[in-house]
């Protein structure tokens, strides 16, 4: 009976860690851009019903235990960046919409002109994912522990890399070459990285998990510091619905509730310096902060 509270606990857990990930990036897409398209509870709710899936779904598959704090965190970033990375490959490459409406095209384009014909789209979506798990294979078996500190970086910020590739890709056509804002990302994915390596060994999880908490963190800085400043995809568009800049306000403080509880989480388990999930071995303590009796560590 015990065992089944605790699964059932576990599972609740990681469940709303999923959903709180979920919610975190609803809000600053809704902050952002509900002044100019509206907004809708269904839109709204799209990412939190993603990351409620992928909450449980992750925690099995990674072993992770989301009612230790270690565990939440990591689930956290996890969840994070694989609802991104599901959401915009589905808007880039898969979703058929009116590109007029944006300054910069949100469906894959070249040289800043969108890709109507769906095979084309199609064949560079596949190379995408092929690179994708190609990278995930190489990183899979690799124990973040026994890595040089500059190798650790090194592979932490690859997805930084990825999504300052794919971001300069997109943007720079219309609004011109950042270099700051190209090299923002890795930066930011290798510090994660090293943060979160303190939790958990499994280089694979490290990597994706630091990409979560960056997207997180950019997107918090440009959404809520220049609320202001319209978004790249929005530049020298009109404000078709003024009401919402206002009654988007009503969200911000799930928002920073949201951060609260993680920053919280990350301090403890940081703090704690209890022993992380190995990877590469899989022998991992039942008592370690990132297991779960949900599934083992990979």
């Amino acid at each position: 009976m015990t065992d089944i509270a605790t699964t059932i606990g576990a599972l609740l857990a990681a469940l709303g860690v999923g959903a709180a990930a979920g919610a975190h990036t609803a809000t600053w897409g809704m902050y952002k851009d509900a002044p100019h398209e509206g907004f809708t509870w269904r839109k709204y709710a799209r990412s939190i019903a993603l990351g409620s899936l992928l909450g449980p779904t992750a925690a099995a598959v990674a072993g992770l235990d989301a009612t230790r704090a270690a565990g939440a965190v990591v689930l956290f970033g996890l969840v994070y960046a694989l609802e991104r990375a599901l959401v915009e490959f589905y808007k880039t490459f898969v979703r058929e919409e009116d590109q007029s409406k944006y300054t910069i095209p949100m469906q894959f384009a070249v040289f800043g002109k969108p890709v109507h014909d769906r095979a084309r789209r199609w064949s560079v979506a596949a190379g995408v994912a092929a690179v994708a798990l190609l990278l995930g294979v190489l990183t899979a078996n690799l124990d973040a522990a026994s890595l040089p500190l500059p190798v650790l970086l090194l592979i932490g910020s690859a997805a930084g890399w990825v999504s300052a590739i794919g971001g300069a890709w997109k943007d720079a056509p219309i609004e011109g070459f950042e270099t700051f804002k190209f090299f923002r990302s890795p930066a930011i994915t290798g510090t994660y990285a090293f943060l979160i390596s303190r939790l958990d060994g499994r280089m694979l999880i490290v990597a994706l998990c630091a990409l979560g908490f960056t997207v997180a963190t950019i997107e918090t800085y440009k959404t809520f510091f220049f609320p202001s400043k319209p978004r790249g995809k929005f530049a020298n568009k009109p404000i078709v619905y003024p009401e919402w800049l206002r009654f988007r306000l009503r969200f911000v403080p799930l928002y920073v509730g949201i951060w609260a509880f993680v920053i919280g989480a990350f301090a403890q388990a940081l703090l704690a310096g209890a022993p992380r999930v190995e990877g590469g071995t899989r022998e991992v303590e039942q008592d370690q902060p990132g297991h779960s009796a949900m599934g083992t560590a990979s």
